[in-house]
């Protein structure tokens, strides 16, 4: 199986991150950027009924300072790498929002 890379980049109307999510975690927090760009999060929310994802979404928001409405699950919502769609902010700004959050 090839090896994929995730990086983070603008799209048409903002960025786009690549998100590995570790579930029923002791805090919601961001650990690391994973060598591929990966960024690694861990939830208290466990992986049922979509709780996991709600949860995500509402930290990374309070994380970038945006509202949850400008972020969305664009890939993987039933597994713990997905991609999310940060509309209205580029890349740069979300690295820099992440990096300041980390662990």
């Amino acid at each position: 199986m090839e090896s994929r890379t995730y990086h983070l980049h603008d799209g048409k109307k903002g960025a786009a991150l690549a998100v590995r999510v570790t579930p029923r975690a002791s805090k919601d927090e961001i650990v690391e950027i994973l060598s591929d760009g990966t960024v690694k999060v861990h939830i208290t929310a466990p992986p049922v009924e979509g709780k996991a994802n709600a949860a995500l979404l509402k930290f990374l928001a309070g994380v970038l300072g945006v509202p949850q409405r400008q972020l969305d699950v664009v890939a993987g919502v039933g597994g713990r790498d997905k991609l999310i769609s940060v509309i209205d902010m580029d890349a740069e700004t979300v690295h820099k929002k992440i990096v300041e959050h980390i662990g």
